[in-house]
């Protein structure tokens, strides 16, 4: 289970003085072997932005062109604030 709490100060301290114990099936890797290193799938790295629910109001006529495209109309009213966005800088 993943829970949103912070770790305390003291439990930080608590986690770095557990003892990691290296064995023969799983040793030590030196900072080369970390730096090759590729996950398995490469799908499951790739992290988007969140998306958020949210209810906002949109003049009927700008609502109307966005949907007028068909399918996917808040994905394009997200792009086109993401360019905004984007050059504000």
């Amino acid at each position: 289970m993943i829970t949103s709490k912070k770790l305390s100060p003291e439990r930080i301290q608590e986690i770095k003085k557990f003892p990691i114990a290296y064995t023969k099936d799983s040793p030590k890797l030196t900072a080369d072997q970390i730096a090759r290193m590729k996950p398995a799938n490469p799908q499951y790295w790739k992290v988007g932005p969140v998306k958020v629910s949210l209810s906002i109001r949109i003049d009927a006529d700008v609502l109307a062109w966005f949907k007028s495209g068909g399918k996917g109309y808040q994905t394009r009213i997200n792009r086109a604030l993401r360019e905004i966005m984007a050059r504000s800088g």
